[in-house]
């Protein structure tokens, strides 16, 4: 992930759209899924790619209290669609 503000966004805005495209937890937003799952794929090692490092960048702003913040914003997106 870059670190312009544009770029900051963009990987925001694509976080908060992804969901997570298989297992248990499949098609659930990835600001949802639960800190367990996140911290088993981080001792497991995420998946290569863009979904690893979204999920690496979610758990992250979880772990720094973050989580609030980011289903406020996933909510407030989603109420104007």
């Amino acid at each position: 992930m870059e670190f312009s503000d544009e770029a900051f966004k963009k990987d925001l805005v694509d976080i908060l759209n992804a969901k997570m495209p298989f297992g248990k937890y499949q098609d659930k937003p990835l600001v949802y899924l639960p800190d367990h799952y996140l911290t088993w794929f981080r001792g497991k090692g995420f998946p290569k790619g863009k979904l690893g490092k979204q999920l690496a960048a979610v758990q992250d702003m979880k772990a720094n209290g973050l989580e609030d913040f980011l289903i406020d914003i996933f909510k407030k997106r989603n109420s104007n669609r």
